[in-house]
């Protein structure tokens, strides 16, 4: 294929003699539409999604199977089996029915967190930067498809295997492939129609998630999904097991010691029983049913149900406050964070860069104030200065400055006039974070003639400029006068050569001080209410810029940050050891001229003095700042892709006020949980005592048989889920200190709390039973001591929705799973009591009127001491938890 065929089938206009212009044609694709919207649906229906196969969700066997696989199940069924050789028929299908019925429960809630965890895995797919019609699209990675072009820049994961078409000094991380830890060089070809295998410099070929290291390049995707060499070679994302939570960790221990205790128990049982009523066949039998009950009492399957759930169903709904988790344990972590890092630009500010003030040796333009809106309207004075900055930027540029600068060219100089179009890009000096500017040699084309633009950091180009004294005073003098009106400053240099030989060091072109360049970034309307609500709630919140300090002071004093008048920046904090730099950390809220690397020793030095750190980041530098963090958080609009990776959580809208909303939601995920635990353990505590109460005297028959503790799962499956899973957050949990990173889930208070729950309803339904067995048969007895608890049950969970509200107040408040469960638990209920066959299976006798009302009023009443614990302070303190050592 020749390089005139290829240049019109890719689009680009290269000229054969002319070298290409890096700067101006890194990342133009002037004339490529890309694939149509019609043919990229075709592809991607007909090929498949770009991605390799993730773990398939659970089929219906496998889930029947977990079910059944279950303890509580297990027993439910040793129990139908125990009936049957007693010949109680009705018995035995009255507990299978309640096994389909849970099961059924099971699936329900199954699909709920699977549907869940399908929006998050569409909005984590990595995205990516494709030509569709003509037009720059960002679309999720996973739609990538073959033909499509893709624009890269450092710090984006390649989507998919193509070929290099255009290319500015890309280096690639091919690490994933082959081992080799070194970045390789790429170059581009118009001519290659194949991928050779990676590894090694000077190829085309990209592949599949690998990293752009450095540069930038445009790709023609050749193959997706399982036809990249990603995919040939096999991926590990199937086998791939997260690590339980620390919660989940503690849970899971506590059920296999409840287990244990369970079947200890309920061996402990069958013979106590026997033994104490004579140890005949039917004795023995019934001691087993006893047993199986009583296990079945004790053991609460729910805890692990509940928190698979709520942290799954939490970090759905994070992602409807443009908060996208990645792992479930960052969910449990948001309520623990002491402290949030957050950059300035795009977080709180709006990241749309306007140029505001330009300073040059003539004096200042203020262009809002001139209202400059015409070509005619800015003065000649200021064109050279605005003309350098402009052919010191990218063509195409992302960057919101260079955005800025290009906008103010379309309007304020006629027709680009002033930029050169001729002119080839003949040296690109980068910005690095030892030199904070950009440097472009241009040749004109006339005598070997060239001209030298920079734009930077002030101190940065007063040094390229070797500005003495005096003049670097007068420089900052405007740096400072900019800076304090909360505008971002860059200087501009230039310098004019003639057959200069351009070596590595930019300080030998010559440069000039042209003038000074002030943008405003406004600050999002949302971020002064957002972070007094994180002060509120004992959240420091530090800003870290690489900004002037004048500039970050001025922003800081906007958002409302407590001691923004005290900054540190990365020059002092280089020359602080670590013990000086943990001392001036309880005080500093704001870090200014930060390099990305020194991220990372800001947050190891907070973790030290003993903060829960969350801390925000886009570049690829910012990676290891972001995994250090306890939660780490990428930005998704402006954030790479390998920071997106490194971090807990991806922020979709880049807005500080999400990260506040998500630290909310989070303490409300755990503050529910805890709810649903004390819940779990109260209604066990009643069921497991009724249990074992027959147990030891002789004369009563049982109380309660398999049955009726799967009843009563009924009630307790959808409530400990569904019900407190729902539930808003207190209106005092922003209020709150942070929790003690690693305290117990299971807390004194907490356990203390739900055992004087579960200890009033069970004295309760005693005392109801006791009074009962005097003028009623003891199945009329069995049966309102039955209807007592049921009845407690759901008192618990009403007053249970909050610790700071009344139940009534609560009733203000909408749930609907809790509509459902009040005309459903009664619902299940009168159908045991009133039917006859019902009233069999389960033992009950007949009841009246007043025998109901007097359970219902029992029920009532049982725990509503808990209503008046509530408006104690004492109570109200621990359930906000102890304060955070760090918050003194």
């Amino acid at each position: 294929m020749d390089g005139e065929t290829s240049g019109k089938r890719i689009g680009l206009t290269l000229a054969a003699q002319t070298p290409p212009d890096p700067g101006r044609l890194a990342l133009s694709v002037t004339g490529v539409q890309g694939l149509g919207a019609d043919e990229a649906k075709q592809r991607f229906t007909g090929e498949g999604p770009n991605e390799l196969p993730l773990q398939q969700r659970r089929g219906m066997g496998a889930i029947v199977g977990g079910v059944l696989s279950e303890p509580m199940f297990i027993m439910l069924i040793a129990a139908g089996a125990v009936y049957l050789l007693l010949g109680e028929l009705p018995d035995a299908l009255l507990l299978m029915g309640f096994v389909f019925l849970v099961m059924a429960i099971t699936i329900l809630q199954e699909h709920r967190t699977e549907t869940a965890l399908d929006a998050l895995r569409d909005l984590s797919s990595p995205r990516a930067l494709v030509l569709r019609e003509g037009v720059r699209r960002r679309i999720a990675g996973r739609e990538v498809v073959r033909g499509d072009w893709v624009i890269l820049s450092e710090g984006d994961r390649v989507p998919a295997d193509g070929l290099l078409r255009r290319a500015f000094h890309l280096s690639v991380d091919e690490s994933l492939l082959t081992g080799e830890s070194v970045p390789v060089r790429k170059i581009p070809s118009v001519d290659a129609v194949a991928l050779q295998p990676p590894g090694g410099d000077d190829l085309a070929s990209l592949f599949s998630g690998t990293l752009v290291t450095s540069g930038q390049g445009v790709l023609e995707v050749l193959g997706t999904g399982l036809r990249t060499e990603l995919g040939r070679i096999g991926t590990v994302l199937d086998s791939t097991v997260t690590a339980p939570t620390p919660i989940q960790t503690e849970t899971r221990r506590l059920v296999r010691v409840l287990a244990l205790l369970g079947v200890i128990l309920c061996g402990a049982v069958v013979v106590v029983f026997a033994v104490v009523r004579g140890g005949s066949g039917a004795v023995w039998k019934q001691g087993l049913l006893a047993g199986i009950a009583m296990a079945m009492a004790i053991l609460p399957e729910e805890l692990p149900v509940v928190l698979t759930v709520f942290l799954a169903l939490g970090a759905w709904r994070l992602s409807r406050v443009h908060v996208l988790s990645r792992r479930m344990s960052a969910v449990e972590m948001l309520g623990a964070a002491t402290v949030l890092c957050v950059d300035k630009t795009g977080t709180l500010t709006q990241n749309q860069m306007t140029l505001r003030t330009l300073v040059s040796a003539t004096g200042s333009f203020d262009l809002v104030s001139s209202g400059a809106s015409k070509p005619t309207a800015l003065p000649e004075g200021f064109r050279s200065l605005l003309e350098h900055a402009i052919l010191a930027s990218k063509q195409n540029p992302f960057d919101p400055m260079e955005r800025a600068l290009h906008s103010a060219g379309d309007a304020l100089i006629p027709q680009f006039e002033h930029l050169h179009p001729q002119w080839a890009l003949l040296r690109e000096y980068p910005l690095t974070p030892a030199l904070p500017a950009v440097t472009h040699v241009w040749a004109t084309g006339v005598d070997e003639c060239t001209v030298v633009s920079c734009k930077g950091a002030p101190e940065a180009v007063a040094n390229l400029c070797n500005l003495g004294e005096a003049a670097r005073a007068r420089l900052f003098l405007g740096v400072t006068t900019l800076a304090s009106q909360g505008l971002r400053v860059l200087a501009v240099a230039q310098s004019a050569l003639r057959g200069a030989v351009l070596g590595d060091d930019p300080k030998a072109l010559s440069l000039e001080l042209v003038g000074l360049l002030g943008f405003e970034d406004p600050l999002r309307a949302q971020v002064p209410a957002a972070v007094a609500e994180c002060q509120a709630a004992g959240v420091r919140v530090v800003m870290i810029t690489g900004d002037y300090p004048v500039t970050a002071q001025s922003v800081a004093r906007q958002a409302g940050l407590v001691g923004a008048d005290k900054v540190l920046t990365g020059a002092e904090l280089e020359q602080l050891s670590d013990a000086e730099l943990s001392v001036r950390l309880s005080e500093v809220r704001v870090f200014a001229r930060v390099q990305p690397q020194q991220k990372l020793r800001i947050v190891n030095a907070l973790k030290a003095n003993a903060e829960i750190v969350a801390m925000t980041g886009d570049g690829v530098n910012d990676a290891p700042a972001l995994k250090a963090a306890h939660v780490g958080i990428a930005m998704g609009g402006r954030g790479t892709d390998v920071a997106r990776e490194a971090a807990a959580l991806v922020l979709l809208d880049d807005d500080f006020s999400s990260i506040v909303a998500a630290v909310r939601l989070g303490r409300g995920v755990y503050d529910n949980i805890r709810k649903a635990m004390v819940f779990i353990i109260a209604v066990h505590v009643p069921i497991a005592g009724l249990s074992l109460l027959p147990v030891f005297f002789a004369g009563w028959p049982l109380l309660l048989y398999p049955a009726h503790v799967a009843f009563l799962q009924l009630i307790i499956d959808p409530a400990c889920t569904l019900v407190f899973e729902g539930e808003v957050p207190e209106r005092d949990l922003m209020r709150r200190p942070p929790r003690v990173q690693g305290a117990s889930l299971f807390s004194r208070g907490l356990v203390v709390a739900a055992l004087l729950q579960g200890s009033s309803i069970f004295a309760v339904c005693v005392t109801v039973l006791m009074l009962a067995r005097h003028s009623h048969p003891f199945e009329s007895a069995r049966a309102l001591s039955f209807v007592t608890l049921v009845v407690a049950m759901v008192v618990v969970i009403l007053v249970n929705r909050s610790w700071t509200r009344s139940a009534v107040a609560m009733f203000r408040v909408t749930n609907v799973a809790v509509r459902w469960l009040l005309l459903g638990a009664p619902g299940l209920l009168a159908l045991v009591l009133l039917l006859p066959f019902a009233r069999r299976i389960f033992r009950f006798g007949t009841l009246h009127a007043p025998d109901l009302a007097m359970a219902l009023g029992a029920g009532l009443v049982c725990v509503l001491w808990f209503e008046l614990l509530k408006r104690s302070a004492r109570w109200r303190s621990s359930v906000g938890g102890e304060p955070h050592p760090a918050q003194g």
